[in-house]
């Protein structure tokens, strides 16, 4: 298919009932161009916090390639701002290189979540992990499936809100327990997106308000 904005042809999965198609680099481009700075500003070492001061920006859609990247962006901003030792422009910076070769989609299409896969960047990003890594190596592979496991128990349709929640939560108590960096989380976070989102859980999700 042909991109609207960028008139590059790619295959894909997907396009809007008018027929028109937007590839993920013009998806998410004006929402990671703003990462950097928005994440660099912030003091906050609650992830679940950072993820929502990045999901109100106008440039993020309700779903996107863009989460691939926002989940591992919050989760490095609050590890640096909770103690962790992290060069957060250059680590952010690689975060968004990595994350913006995840495509849109894989939750269906590849049986792995993108947010799974934001958090287990940001892991690799902070403890340097590499193919050829020996136990952080296992490390890596053991978040991204406590973090699928727990997306699991709740099922579809996607919501790239509540997954990108999930997944922060289950890596921020992965990291307490590895690397002994204390993140804070809310005791009952509640998402404030699920009007705009036609597929929401409702009372199924965890963080429905009333819930």
């Amino acid at each position: 298919m042909t991109c609207e904005i960028c008139g590059r042809s790619f295959m894909s999965n997907s396009r809007c009932e008018n027929g028109h198609f937007v590839c993920d680099e013009c998806h998410s481009k004006k929402s990671l161009d703003i990462l950097i700075g928005k994440c660099a500003a912030m003091d906050s070492s609650n992830p679940l916090e950072i993820e929502d001061a990045l999901f109100r920006e106008k440039a993020v859609h309700m779903h996107g390639p863009e989460h691939h990247t926002i989940a591992g962006a919050a989760v490095l901003t609050a590890y640096r701002n909770a103690g962790g030792n992290l060069d957060l422009s250059k680590a952010l910076r690689e975060m968004i290189s990595r994350g913006r070769q995840v495509p849109g989609g894989t939750c269906g299409f590849w049986g792995c979540c993108g947010a799974a896969l934001s958090c287990g960047i940001a892991l690799s990003i902070i403890e340097g992990i590499t193919p050829l890594s020996e136990e952080p190596w296992g490390a890596a592979n053991m978040l991204t499936s406590r973090i699928l496991a727990e997306l699991a128990r709740y099922g579809g349709p996607r919501c790239c809100k509540r997954v990108s929640y999930l997944a922060a939560t289950v890596t921020a108590a992965f990291i307490e327990e590895r690397l002994g960096v204390s993140m804070s989380l809310p005791e009952n976070h509640k998402c404030s997106f699920h009007e705009n989102n036609n597929e929401c859980l409702g009372i199924k999700c965890p963080f429905f308000p009333g819930v």
